[in-house]
């Protein structure tokens, strides 16, 4: 169990980080500061003040750009070459003081986790855009904010019901991806129509 905890925490941070990074590491450095959980010593750094005032700012436009149909699609598209190596990078300071091995093995599952979350969330919202009304835009973002949060939350306070959660959020991941990219294809593929591009 000793190598199971932290394991399940690396794991839940890159997934969530996939989702949103400037949120995870804002929300790990408050939880910090004000001792309602306690970050093993790599990830100290993130209650810094100066950290916690670049990822507070940096969630709050992301938290703002988010919920912007079609704007979201860019954004998430820009995340890509962050949210995926902070998710790796994040899992492997989450272990790093058990040992190098360790934190290369969490390195390696938290940035495969941040991409399946990261690609799952950008397929999804891209399909979503495709919709005229901004609902449901807002409730997706908000969906995912809430998602992101609770990750956060139950790696560190119920380290066996996040990895429950986790294997139940992989599977649904794993059943979502490849529908998701059929449809963006489609949409793709329909854009393409409409402006008299040839495939």
């Amino acid at each position: 169990m000793d190598i199971v905890a932290p394991i399940v925490m690396a794991a839940g941070l890159g997934w969530a980080a996939g989702l949103r990074l400037y949120a995870v590491l804002f929300f790990l450095g408050a939880l910090h500061h004000f001792g309602m959980i306690a970050l093993p010593p790599d990830l100290g750094i993130l209650a810094h003040p100066a950290v916690m005032a670049v990822s507070g700012a940096l969630f709050l436009i992301e938290f703002g750009a988010d919920k912007i149909p079609g704007f979201d699609s860019v954004w998430d598209a820009f995340q890509t070459f962050v949210r995926i190596p902070g998710g790796a990078l994040l899992a492997a300071a989450a272990v790093a003081d058990h040992s190098a091995a360790l934190a290369l093995a969490a390195a390696l599952l938290g940035g495969t986790l941040a991409a399946g979350a990261h690609f799952t969330k950008a397929g999804s919202r891209a399909l979503i855009n495709a919709s005229p009304e901004p609902f449901s835009n807002w409730t997706a973002s908000l969906t995912e904010d809430a998602l992101a949060a609770g990750m956060v939350w139950f790696a560190f306070t119920h380290p066996l019901a996040s990895a429950a959660i986790l294997i139940v959020l992989v599977a649904l991941m794993l059943w979502l991806l490849p529908r998701l990219w059929r449809g963006v294809r489609r949409v793709i593929n329909a854009a393409r129509g409409l402006l008299g591009i040839a495939r």
